[in-house]
């Protein structure tokens, strides 16, 4: 830190240079010094006296923004993660909308239901390295991250949702006659019961369904991450 004096002796010797000094009626006075010869000696103070300030602390460089989220193989469509459950109505209601937003782009959609496979909530987690519990529906457009229902809403508003599916395939119009469209089919090793039985063990649980009985439509729904 500098030395407050340094700053008084500046202030006393601006003063002196600045104020004229009387004449008390001397027969021969002193010649006053001239204003640029005053200037010179105030700006060698002043640098002298900036020397002596301590240095600005270097200002802290901004951090790095994240990387992107990203979900890999997806870079030609759009993803929700979302529930067809109403148990919880906001979600419901925000599931619905969100689906009905892009649906209305006529683009190539893969919708993730949570309610008919839990393994998507899971997947999500992985995805965003959150392993609390989320909200949905969660929106990826061209393999990036968009955001919830909130962010879909505002983009759609803006005009910007309509330039991010710009250039994706466009929606397949004939429905899948496997499925109808539910992306899911009951499971041919437990007929949807989620149970299998053996003479060995008797009744057990089938791992080759979801907890519903169910499992992924082999004609058009994706592979797990």
């Amino acid at each position: 830190m500098y030395d407050p004096s340094w700053l008084q002796v500046l202030v006393a010797s601006f003063r002196r240079l600045t104020i004229p000094t009387p004449s008390h009626n001397v027969p021969h006075p002193t010649k006053t010094p001239s204003i640029f010869h005053r200037v010179r000696i105030v700006n060698s103070l002043l640098r002298a006296w900036s020397t002596r300030l301590p240095h600005a602390p270097p200002q802290l460089s901004a951090a790095p923004s994240p990387p992107p989220i990203s979900l890999p193989g997806t870079e030609n469509g759009v993803v929700v993660y979302c529930t067809s459950l109403r148990v919880v109505r906001s979600t419901f209601e925000d599931c619905r909308a969100v689906r009905s937003i892009l649906r209305g782009f006529r683009v190539s959609i893969d919708e993730r239901d949570a309610s008919m496979d839990s393994n998507y909530v899971t997947e999500l987690q992985g995805i965003l390295g959150c392993k609390a519990k989320m909200n949905l529906p969660r929106v990826f457009i061209g393999g990036r991250y968009i955001g919830g229902a909130e962010e879909i809403r505002q983009l759609h508003e803006a005009g910007e949702l309509k330039k991010l599916v710009e250039g994706l395939p466009a929606a397949d119009s004939v429905v899948c006659q496997a499925c109808g469209g539910y992306r899911f089919i009951l499971c041919d090793e437990c007929s949807g019961s989620h149970k299998c039985y053996s003479e060995k063990v008797g009744f057990r649980t089938c791992t080759a369904c979801t907890e519903n009985g169910l499992i992924r439509c082999p004609s058009c729904s994706r592979a797990p991450l």
